[in-house]
């Protein structure tokens, strides 16, 4: 269905904004190669003179879909860490669980990243948003172990805790495409747990009272 987006005269960032949300829409629903210029302006309900006026190129406007596609996945994920009285270990637990659940699961996201990561490799724009994306989501989880790894009174260095993230992300992101692809297959909950339990096996911390053994 090409319904258009209804283009709200607003700011220059809500513009903005508006244009790679349709710019998203289409890639969903036509793949990178049918998201033309003139789709993106149909849904948006716009002249495609006025998205040149915001972006240089076609290429230009995939680029900040994808960054923004990747930057709210992360912001989901940190919205989970504004608990308040929460210990550092219960604030990496919300995290891990709000990465591996509704609206960060989801087929429709899964299914644009997958449509973007696929082209990252022989386009270097692509590459660009996905490495800053990356890097991105990757700091949030080293700032989240650190503060977990003080609270063991433990001190790691920077080296230890860029392996923490990079295990950490890998885990995320394996246990993520499964509950995409086959979300029906776990029970709820399931995946976040085995996620939380890997994680905290990554840091060596000890089992919590109630837990399996």
């Amino acid at each position: 269905m090409n319904a258009r987006r209804k283009f709200r005269r607003e700011g220059e960032e809500r513009r903005r904004q508006d244009l790679i949300d349709a710019t998203l829409d289409s890639v969903a629903e036509h793949g990178l190669e049918g998201a033309t210029v003139r789709t993106i302006a149909l849904r948006a309900g716009v002249t495609a003179g006025l998205i040149r006026h915001y972006f240089p190129g076609k290429e230009d406007l995939l680029q900040e879909a994808y960054a923004a596609l990747m930057s709210r996945m992360t912001e989901q994920a940190k919205a989970a860490l504004a608990m308040e009285d929460a210990s550092p270990r219960q604030r990496l637990a919300a995290f891990v669980t709000a990465n591996l659940n509704a609206p960060i699961i989801d087929q429709r996201v899964f299914s644009l990243w997958a449509t973007f990561i696929g082209r990252a490799g022989a386009d270097p724009t692509l590459a660009r948003a996905h490495r800053e994306g990356y890097l991105g989501f990757r700091n949030e989880v080293e700032a989240v172990v650190a503060e977990v790894l003080a609270a063991e009174r433990r001190k790691p260095d920077a080296a230890e805790l860029r392996h923490h993230a990079i295990a950490i992300n890998a885990i995320i992101d394996g246990l993520w495409i499964e509950g995409c692809l086959a979300g029906e297959m776990f029970s709820p909950g399931e995946l976040a747990a085995i996620g939380i339990k890997a994680v905290e096996a990554e840091l060596g911390l000890a089992q919590e009272r109630g837990e399996d053994q």
